[in-house]
C-alpha cells in the first residue's frame, strides 16, 4: 500500500493531469519569520539556544530564593524562641496576664525545637536546622538544666508533706493511709470540707495530736502548735498560720489555697489568685519568726512572674533539692507544679512527689535541715 501525502494530492487533477501549482509564500521557508507572541510563556529563545533553557535556569533561582527564604524564616523563630526562654523574666507582660501563662507552661517550649527542625528540614535549609536544634536548646538547658539534675541529700531534721486532697475525693480513707506512709513530721492539707475534714481529723488523731483546720486548709503536726489561726486572704478561709515548736526552736508554717486560674477569652483568669497571694505576701513579710515554711496549692508555677513576691523571698524546695519539675496537676499526667513547699531560714535536704492518690493532685514532700534560728535583722 502505497501512502499518499497532501503535496502528492494537491499536485494532481481532477482528470488525472498534473496540475500546475505555484509556490506558496507561507511554506517558503525562506519567506518565514518568527515573531514573538506576546501570550508565549517565558522568555524568547535565542539562536544556538536550547528551547526551555533560560526558563529553567530562572525557575531554579526562584526556587533557591524561596528556600532561602524559608531558611531565614525558621532561623528568626529559633533565635526569638531562645530568647523567650532564656530572658522570659525580662519580658513585657502581656495583656491578660498571658505573660504569666507563658512562664507557667515555660518547661514545654522544649517541644518547639523539633517542630522547627522538621520544618527547616521540609525546605532543605541544612544550616537553619542546625540553628533551630542548637539554639534554642542552649537556652533551655541554661535555664531548666539544673531541674533535671538530682539535687537530693540525705539527712535532714523534719519532713513536710502537703496535698490537695481534692474535696470530691471519693476515698478519703485510702488517701489517709497512704499519706501515713510517708512518715511526715508536719502535713498541711487543703480543700477540706465541712463533710470530709471530720474524717480526716479521726484518721489521723492517733499519729499526729497536734492539729488545727479552718475552712478548707488544715495542720497536723507530731509537735505542738500554738499562735494557730486563719490568715484572711479571702472571704472564706482558705489560708492558716501556726507556730511548730520543732527542733531547735519555732517554725511558723502557713498552709494555703489560692484560688483557681482558668484560662479563656479574656485571657488567663488569675487575678483573683493574684489578689489573695498579695495578702498572703503582706502576713508572711509581717512574720515575727525567722524559720518559715509556706505549704499549700498556690496554683501558679514558681516560674510565673505573679508569684515572685514570694518566690524573691522564700526558697523552693523542689528547685533546691528535688530532682525534676516535680509536676504536681493533674494527676493522671502531670504538666504543671502547682503544689508548693517554699522555705526561708531553713535549708531542703530533698524534695519530691509521692504516688498518687484519690484526688487529682499528687502530694508534695520535703526533708529540711533545721539551722538554728538566724539572728534577727
Amino acid at each position: 500500500m502505497t501512502a499518499t501525502t497532501r503535496q502528492d494530492r494537491a499536485a494532481t487533477a481532477p482528470d488525472g493531469t498534473a496540475a500546475k501549482t505555484s509556490p506558496s509564500p507561507a511554506l517558503d521557508s525562506r519567506a518565514v519569520q518568527t515573531v514573538p507572541s506576546p501570550a508565549a510563556d517565558g522568555p524568547a529563545v535565542g539562536p544556538g539556544q536550547a528551547p526551555g533553557a533560560s526558563v529553567g535556569a530562572a525557575d531554579a533561582g526562584s526556587r533557591r530564593k524561596w528556600w532561602r527564604r524559608r531558611g531565614a524564616a525558621v532561623t528568626g523563630c529559633s533565635v526569638l524562641l531562645a530568647v523567650s526562654i532564656a530572658g522570659h523574666g525580662l519580658l513585657p507582660g502581656l495583656p491578660g496576664r498571658l505573660s504569666s501563662l507563658a512562664e507557667t507552661l515555660l518547661p514545654w517550649s522544649a517541644l518547639a525545637v523539633p517542630v522547627l527542625v522538621a520544618a527547616a528540614l521540609l525546605r532543605r535549609a541544612r544550616v537553619a536546622a542546625a540553628l533551630a536544634l542548637v539554639v534554642p536548646a542552649v537556652a533551655w538547658l541554661a535555664t531548666f538544666g539544673g531541674a533535671l539534675a538530682d539535687k537530693t541529700s540525705p539527712g535532714g531534721d523534719l519532713t513536710l508533706v502537703s496535698h490537695n486532697v481534692n474535696q470530691d475525693n471519693p476515698d478519703p480513707a485510702g488517701t489517709v493511709r497512704s499519706l501515713l506512709a510517708a512518715r511526715a513530721d508536719v502535713l498541711a492539707l487543703e480543700e477540706l470540707s465541712p463533710a470530709t475534714a471530720p474524717a480526716y481529723e479521726q484518721a489521723l488523731a492517733e499519729t499526729y495530736p497536734y492539729h488545727f483546720y479552718q475552712g478548707t486548709v488544715g495542720l497536723w503536726s507530731v509537735h505542738p502548735l500554738s499562735d494557730a489561726r486563719a490568715v484572711p486572704i479571702m472571704p472564706w478561709t482558705r489560708a492558716m498560720r501556726a507556730t511548730v515548736d520543732a527542733p531547735g526552736g519555732p517554725l511558723a508554717v502557713y498552709v494555703a489555697h489560692l484560688p483557681s486560674v482558668r484560662v479563656g477569652a479574656s485571657g488567663f483568669t488569675a487575678g483573683s489568685r493574684d489578689e489573695a497571694l498579695g495578702l498572703l505576701v503582706s502576713e508572711v513579710r509581717a512574720e515575727p519568726v525567722r524559720r518559715v515554711v509556706v505549704l499549700g496549692d498556690l496554683n501558679g508555677s514558681t516560674d510565673d512572674r505573679a508569684l515572685r513576691p514570694l518566690t524573691d523571698r522564700l526558697v523552693s524546695a523542689q528547685a533546691a533539692a528535688g530532682a525534676g519539675f516535680g509536676y504536681t496537676w493533674p494527676a493522671r499526667l502531670p504538666v504543671v507544679r502547682i503544689d508548693q513547699i517554699l522555705l526561708g531560714g531553713v535549708r531542703a535536704a530533698s524534695a519530691w512527689t509521692l504516688p498518687a492518690t484519690a484526688s487529682d493532685h499528687l502530694p508534695v514532700a520535703a526533708r529540711i535541715h533545721l539551722s538554728p534560728d538566724p539572728a534577727p535583722r
